[in-house]
């Protein structure tokens, strides 16, 4: 399963492809890295990458789903964003930004219904369309004052994680 991560502001897409014992296979916005990763204690974890050894300590914080992340030299920020808090942020409207050119569904859902057509000029904040996942319904803003240039979706379709919706111009 892929999971986004955002780290100090860059959001990257991590996928766990293999792990056996200490060698793990991730790929990284696409990108395949093979390491040998061991945890040594609690939030302490030992890397070698490339013939070359990082120690690491992840500390949790207060919220949920972010910690930072010391290593010898530097320290981040990270945020795991898997499904479930992409698709809260969405439905609250914070996961959309406004100058997006896209609305990508957050998580499988059917699509409920579509409240405008190929052409429409549309306001920021005017919903769009209505995606029922996880036994809610959720509503979908525009991010921002535009056209919509492409529907790839019905009313009625079952639409996967992170397929794009519609597309403004």
């Amino acid at each position: 399963m892929k999971t986004e991560i955002n780290i100090n502001g860059r959001t990257a897409e991590v996928e766990l492809l293999h792990r056996e014992g200490h060698q793990v296979k991730v790929s990284v916005d696409g990108e395949i890295i093979e390491l040998d990763l061991a945890k040594l204690g609690e939030g302490i974890y030992s890397a070698l990458l490339n013939a070359k050894s990082y120690n690491i300590e992840m500390v949790n914080t207060s919220s949920k789903r972010h910690y930072t992340v010391n290593t010898f030299y530097n320290s981040y920020d990270i945020e795991v964003i898997d499904p479930q808090a992409r698709y809260l942020k969405n439905r609250s409207g914070a996961g959309q930004q406004a100058s997006g050119d896209t609305i990508i569904s957050p998580m499988p859902g059917k699509v409920v219904k579509i409240l405008v057509k190929e052409g429409d000029e549309v306001e920021a904040g005017q919903t769009v369309m209505t995606i029922s996942a996880m036994k809610m319904e959720s509503e979908f803003k525009a991010p921002r004052d535009a056209k919509v240039k492409k529907i790839n979706i019905a009313e009625g379709d079952v639409v996967d994680g992170n397929q794009v919706m519609m597309v403004f111009e």
